[in-house]
């Protein structure tokens, strides 16, 4: 599995906001779409360069990033 790391803002209220992850060797910018949290973690949905959308999870028990197509199972971890 590739390795992605994720440059974020956390609010107070806990929500995030996603600046670009770091995929494949280079930094990419993403349009950040909603956000949710449930038993999993916190999920982010995101916009790749080119139209691909993507889903984020942030798990808590490991404090690792996943990224996933959206609807689709893991891909990627850090």
């Amino acid at each position: 599995m590739k390795q992605i790391s994720v440059e974020c803002r956390f609010a107070a209220d806990g929500t995030l906001e996603v600046q670009r992850i770091y995929l494949d060797g280079r930094w990419l910018a993403v349009e950040q779409g909603r956000q949710w949290v449930d038993q999993l973690g916190r999920h982010v949905l995101v916009m790749l360069p080119g139209n691909q959308p993507r889903e984020l999870l942030l798990r808590p028990d490991t404090m690792t990033w996943v990224l996933r197509p959206v609807g689709g199972r893991e891909t990627r971890v850090v």
